[in-house]
């Protein structure tokens, strides 16, 4: 058996295509297969890279950036790591406007990385105050102050996300499993990877069951199975997940089940895989093996399900591994710290 050597013309080429890792104590405890799409592995350690360069190529084709241009957008952290990444190898500068209560590793990654920064207050969406929203007003103003082509990667509301999760991760997956797939779930923060897997597996095979796993404090639950955008439970403490309206990256998605897991639930599962399975996964997976979990336990024994494991915990050291925290949250902590 020969040495195979993988020769990349760029980081950009390291994004996407990442393997799937069936998770033990899950199946075990379900009697299923549950597989998790190991989006920690591409190089900005998230997977929104997929949507970082989706934007971005989307954008090239309709010649909405140009050389050394501008690239402005709002985020909790990860969209905008995937954007500097994909920005400095193609030479666009970028410019990210952040809530002040993200994870401050994000911001140090962000600012170490060569991106503008700017912070601002979290507010609701509907407030003008809002991080997507004055993301968008600043796009606006450099272009117009500056004469200098900017473009506004809005990531919940540029359909580029979806459609390219569509091309590339639910392809991957239903190849991975030898379109042996029975269901797939993941949390929704922009909805572009549950929307654009769900149509891009459904575009194959319409028994293929979706389900959306939504944290605590988030609408999506209530909307999937009452019609209504009422928020359930307090704040999560994730970061980048949970939604309370309907982006135009929604408005395609196709969801068979819905399932709501509580902050407790995620950080449990957390701790028992980092424990017992060695993955060291951030709080988002921790929502997402836990809607794996429940979707497998109504779908029977015997299903093979997959669902994605976001980012690793390394930026959230904070409140993960945070005793005084965690116990003030009135969460579980690992019992090693």
């Amino acid at each position: 058996m020969g040495l195979e050597i993988l020769i990349k013309n760029n980081i950009i080429d390291l994004i996407g295509n990442t393997p799937l890792i069936k998770l033990k104590y899950p199946s075990e405890l379900t009697g299923c297969e549950i597989y998790g799409k190991a989006e920690f592995l591409n190089p900005g350690g998230s997977i929104k890279d997929r949507t970082a360069l989706g934007i971005i190529k989307d954008a090239e084709e309709k010649n909405l950036i140009e050389p050394n241009g501008i690239v402005v957008e709002g985020t909790f952290g990860n969209t905008g790591i995937g954007l500097t990444l994909v920005n400095n190898a193609k030479g666009y500068k970028t410019i990210i406007v952040m809530p002040n209560i993200t994870a401050p590793s994000k911001r140090d990654i962000l600012r170490n990385m060569g991106a503008e920064l700017h912070l601002v207050d979290a507010k609701p969406y509907n407030d003008p105050g809002n991080y997507q929203k004055v993301s968008e007003r600043l796009a606006k103003e450099i272009e117009k102050n500056k004469n200098i082509k900017t473009f506004w990667a809005g990531q919940f509301d540029n359909t580029a996300n979806y459609k390219f999760h569509e091309k590339t991760t639910a392809q991957e997956i239903y190849k991975q499993t030898d379109g042996s797939i029975n269901g797939f779930t993941c949390a929704i923060g922009t909805g572009g990877t549950l929307t654009g897997v769900s149509v891009g597996l459904k575009n194959i095979n319409k028994d293929i069951k979706i389900a959306c796993t939504d944290s605590q404090g988030s609408s999506m639950y209530n909307y999937f199975v009452n019609g209504n955008l009422e928020k359930k439970g307090n704040e999560s403490i994730t970061e980048g997940i949970g939604q309370a309206r309907i982006t135009k990256n929604l408005e395609n998605c196709s969801v068979d089940m819905s399932y709501f897991v509580n902050d407790y639930e995620c950080m449990e599962i957390l701790y028992k895989l980092i424990k017992t399975e060695g993955l060291f996964l951030g709080t988002s997976s921790g929502v997402n093996i836990m809607g794996a979990i429940k979707m497998a336990k109504e779908m029977g024994p015997g299903k093979k399900i997959v669902t994605i494991l976001c980012d690793d915990a390394n930026k959230y050291y904070e409140k993960m591994f945070n005793k005084e925290f965690l116990i003030s949250k009135k969460l579980p902590y690992p019992d090693w710290i």
